[in-house]
Protein backbone atom coordinates (compact mmCIF):
# COMPACT_ATOMS: atom_id res chain seq x y z
CA UNK A 1 0.00 0.00 0.00
CA UNK A 2 1.39 3.42 -1.04
CA UNK A 3 -0.38 5.35 1.59
CA UNK A 4 -3.20 6.20 3.20
CA UNK A 5 -5.05 7.90 5.58
CA UNK A 6 -8.40 8.89 7.24
CA UNK A 7 -10.15 11.92 9.04
CA UNK A 8 -12.75 11.35 11.36
CA UNK A 9 -15.32 13.82 10.83
CA UNK A 10 -17.42 16.13 13.73
CA UNK A 11 -20.45 13.53 12.96
CA UNK A 12 -18.62 10.42 13.79
CA UNK A 13 -17.97 9.18 10.38
CA UNK A 14 -14.97 8.96 8.47
CA UNK A 15 -13.37 9.89 5.55
CA UNK A 16 -10.56 7.02 4.17
CA UNK A 17 -8.21 8.16 1.38
CA UNK A 18 -5.83 5.51 0.04
CA UNK A 19 -3.35 5.23 -2.84
CA UNK A 20 -3.69 1.64 -4.99
CA UNK A 21 -2.95 0.46 -8.04
CA UNK A 22 -5.65 0.64 -10.81
CA UNK A 23 -7.41 -3.00 -10.59
CA UNK A 24 -8.48 -2.90 -14.26
CA UNK A 25 -7.01 -1.09 -16.90
CA UNK A 26 -7.14 1.80 -19.17
CA UNK A 27 -10.36 3.45 -18.02
CA UNK A 28 -10.34 6.57 -20.31
CA UNK A 29 -7.81 8.74 -18.56
CA UNK A 30 -4.38 7.52 -20.12
CA UNK A 31 -3.07 6.14 -17.73
CA UNK A 32 -1.94 2.20 -17.71
CA UNK A 33 -3.38 -0.32 -15.55
CA UNK A 34 -0.25 0.05 -12.82
CA UNK A 35 -0.81 3.19 -12.50
CA UNK A 36 -1.78 4.87 -8.57
CA UNK A 37 -5.04 6.16 -8.19
CA UNK A 38 -6.28 7.60 -5.40
CA UNK A 39 -9.48 6.55 -3.63
CA UNK A 40 -11.79 8.24 -1.48
CA UNK A 41 -14.40 6.40 1.00
CA UNK A 42 -17.17 7.70 3.48
CA UNK A 43 -18.31 5.97 5.60
CA UNK A 44 -19.45 5.16 9.47
CA UNK A 45 -16.04 4.00 10.95
CA UNK A 46 -12.79 2.78 9.06
CA UNK A 47 -13.60 -0.76 9.25
CA UNK A 48 -17.39 0.22 6.87
CA UNK A 49 -14.65 2.04 4.60
CA UNK A 50 -12.29 -0.85 3.43
CA UNK A 51 -15.53 -3.48 3.94
CA UNK A 52 -17.62 -1.03 0.90
CA UNK A 53 -13.92 -1.22 -0.93
CA UNK A 54 -13.55 -4.94 -0.15
CA UNK A 55 -16.84 -6.12 -1.75
CA UNK A 56 -16.24 -3.88 -5.06
CA UNK A 57 -13.83 -6.33 -5.26
CA UNK A 58 -10.57 -4.59 -4.19
CA UNK A 59 -9.51 -7.33 -1.75
CA UNK A 60 -6.03 -6.40 -0.72
CA UNK A 61 -7.47 -3.15 1.19
CA UNK A 62 -5.44 -2.78 3.98
CA UNK A 63 -5.36 1.01 6.19
CA UNK A 64 -1.75 0.75 7.64
CA UNK A 65 -1.17 4.25 9.88
CA UNK A 66 -2.54 7.69 8.93
CA UNK A 67 0.74 8.70 6.55
CA UNK A 68 -1.49 10.92 4.15
CA UNK A 69 -4.74 11.80 5.44
CA UNK A 70 -7.57 12.95 2.71
CA UNK A 71 -6.92 16.85 2.32
CA UNK A 72 -9.54 19.34 2.87
CA UNK A 73 -10.53 19.57 -0.50
CA UNK A 74 -11.00 15.55 -0.79
CA UNK A 75 -13.22 15.95 2.17
CA UNK A 76 -15.78 18.02 0.51
CA UNK A 77 -15.78 16.30 -3.14
CA UNK A 78 -16.78 12.85 -1.31
CA UNK A 79 -18.96 14.51 1.11
CA UNK A 80 -20.44 16.31 -1.98
CA UNK A 81 -20.93 12.35 -4.15
CA UNK A 82 -24.10 10.70 -3.54
CA UNK A 83 -22.43 7.70 -3.39
CA UNK A 84 -19.47 8.46 -1.01
CA UNK A 85 -17.23 6.41 -2.91
CA UNK A 86 -14.35 8.27 -5.56
CA UNK A 87 -11.08 8.19 -7.21
CA UNK A 88 -9.19 10.27 -9.28
CA UNK A 89 -5.23 10.10 -10.76
CA UNK A 90 -2.60 10.14 -7.90
CA UNK A 91 -0.60 12.02 -8.58
CA UNK A 92 -3.01 14.29 -9.83
CA UNK A 93 -1.82 15.26 -13.06
CA UNK A 94 -3.82 19.20 -14.06
CA UNK A 95 -6.85 19.89 -13.12
CA UNK A 96 -8.26 15.98 -13.35
CA UNK A 97 -11.64 16.01 -11.81
CA UNK A 98 -13.07 12.77 -9.50
CA UNK A 99 -14.48 10.22 -10.48
CA UNK A 100 -17.25 7.96 -9.60
CA UNK A 101 -15.67 3.98 -8.50
CA UNK A 102 -17.92 2.24 -11.25
CA UNK A 103 -15.21 4.17 -13.65
CA UNK A 104 -12.75 2.43 -12.20
CA UNK A 105 -14.33 -0.71 -11.66
CA UNK A 106 -15.29 -1.23 -15.53
CA UNK A 107 -18.30 -2.73 -16.94
CA UNK A 108 -18.58 -6.03 -14.41
CA UNK A 109 -18.92 -3.75 -11.57
CA UNK A 110 -16.00 -5.25 -9.75
CA UNK A 111 -12.42 -4.95 -9.80
CA UNK A 112 -12.24 -9.29 -10.51
CA UNK A 113 -12.49 -10.40 -14.05
CA UNK A 114 -15.73 -10.12 -16.65
CA UNK A 115 -18.29 -12.47 -15.94
CA UNK A 116 -19.43 -14.44 -18.90
CA UNK A 117 -22.74 -13.69 -19.79
CA UNK A 118 -24.78 -17.01 -19.49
Amino acid sequence: MAGGGFCRLPNGTVVVALTLTRPCGDTGTGAGPDAPVRVLVHAANRARALTRLRNLGLRAVYLRGNDRPPTPDEITAVLHHPDGLLWRAAPQAGQELWHPIRALLGPAGHAGPARPAA
